[in-house]
């Protein structure tokens, strides 16, 4: 029995694949049916995750609506272009940030066409910042206070010991550090001159590529005003969770923590009200929202984590017995194992936040110490390994030079090498840092 549910899940995640975009959801709820068929209980629901994806996306639509997605790309070019040939270590941390304040990958789209302009003007080969800037936001989520995922690593955390504000500690620092020491291991081991690159070459000579020249959008008043707002929003989360800390309530007020409210509710309504100040006090059509290219790509991915996560804990929780009676002492006595099934089942999950609802439960029930999984907590961040995930697809279509490319045996592209050291890192770093925390 065991077997063929496990043939119909890899069967519903490569229909996914192969479908593409928000097929993968389609397809994960697919399979949870087939499993229901023959005799299954359907898992959870992330609902509480797929609500803070939605009430983010929701607030970063409206920004980027206001101009505030273009205010930020302006910033991040004048930045960029301020330190040119730094532009393989300044990429990540950008994107790094970016992602930190937005809690969604999605919003390092609008810069990644800016870094490899102004990596073709320095001759340098797109791949490298690309490939690296790619990886850092995809790392970052693992790190951001407003993340799906770290807000649900936080639940499973805190009945152990661990708050959200020592997970932030912890995993802030050791990220950060991962992505900084990873581009300079790029830069340092990899050729970057462009004009050896024997493919830019030859698109070179066939007029395909282009500078974009100095023409810029016009960005309105309201955008740094739409930013601001944003980021008190991020801030106002940080801050209550701080004030409805166990930690905090202990030293200052002698007395446990009762919160009024979970962080997750926390974040739907800072989120919520974030995205009504900016509607309007920046005058903005809601109507224009739902047409946001984020808002687009939000929804759908909320779509992905409903079908993929659904289907990851219908399999787990039916076969758990088995899994804790072949697994567990591997785990027990190999704890780094455990970062490398989140390394390899977040590829075919497609989100941290997913792989961390699906295989989290199962890992603590394991009788994993909450030190090793946190520490292997950013392993979730291998949707790089297949270049499905949209933020690959993105840096490979903007890359004209042609240097940014797949190879013919599907792993080896440029973005493989950075992302395994970068989520290498972050396993190390985290478990270092939580070794003297915890």
């Amino acid at each position: 029995m065991l077997i063929l549910e496990f043939v119909i899940v890899l069967l519903a995640i490569f229909l996914g694949a192969r479908l593409g975009g928000i097929g993968i959801g389609f397809a994960g709820g697919l399979g949870v049916l087939v499993l229901a068929l023959i005799g299954v209980k359907p898992g959870t629901i992330p609902f509480d995750v797929i609500s803070i994806i939605m009430a983010v996306i929701a607030a970063i639509s409206a920004m980027q609506v206001a101009g505030g997605m273009d205010y930020l790309v302006r910033q991040t070019e004048k930045l960029l272009r301020r330190n040119p040939r730094h532009i393989t270590l300044l990429a990540p941390v950008v994107t790094y940030f970016l992602t930190i304040f937005a809690g969604t990958g999605n919003i390092s789209l609008s810069a990644l066409p800016v870094i490899a302009e102004v990596a073709k003007e320095q001759g340098i080969r797109p791949s490298r910042p690309l490939s690296t800037a790619v990886v850092a936001a995809q790392i970052a989520i693992t790190a951001s206070p407003i993340s799906a995922a770290v807000v649900y690593m936080a639940t499973v955390m805190e009945p152990h010991g661990v708050s959200y504000l020592t997970m932030l500690t912890i995993l802030i620092p050791a990220t950060l550090a991962a992505v900084l020491l990873m581009s300079l291991l790029v830069s340092w081991l990899f050729n970057a001159r462009l004009e050896d690159d024997p493919v830019y070459q030859q698109r070179l000579a066939e007029g395909l590529v282009t500078l974009r020249g100095e023409d810029r959008p016009a960005i309105p008043a309201s955008a740094p005003y739409s930013v601001l707002l944003f980021l008190l929003g991020v801030l106002a989360v940080v801050v209550y969770a701080i004030f409805n800390s166990n930690g905090f309530h202990q030293a200052v007020l002698g007395t446990p923590a009762a919160p009024v409210m979970t962080t997750t509710s926390a974040i739907l309504i800072i989120m919520l009200s974030a995205a009504t100040l900016i509607t309007l006090l920046c005058r903005i059509d809601t109507a224009a929202i739902l047409n946001a290219s984020t808002f687009k790509a939000g929804m759908s991915a909320s779509i992905c984590i409903l079908g993929v996560a659904w289907l990851g804990d219908t399999f787990v929780q039916d076969n758990l017995v088995w899994i804790k009676g072949t697994a567990g002492s591997a785990i027990t006595s190999h704890p780094w194992l455990l970062a490398v099934i989140f390394f390899f089942c977040s590829a075919l999950l497609y989100s941290q936040a997913a792989t961390a609802k699906a295989l989290m439960p199962m890992a603590m029930a394991l009788g994993v110490t909450p030190l090793t999984a946190l520490a292997a907590f950013p392993a979730v961040s291998g949707l790089f390994i297949l270049p499905t995930y949209p933020t690959l697809v993105a840096a490979v279509q903007m890359d004209d030079t042609g240097t940014t490319r797949i190879g013919r045996f599907v792993f080896n592209h440029p973005f493989f090498i950075p992302g395994t050291l970068g989520v290498a890192l972050s396993v190390l770093f985290s478990f270092a840092l939580a070794s003297v925390m915890l």
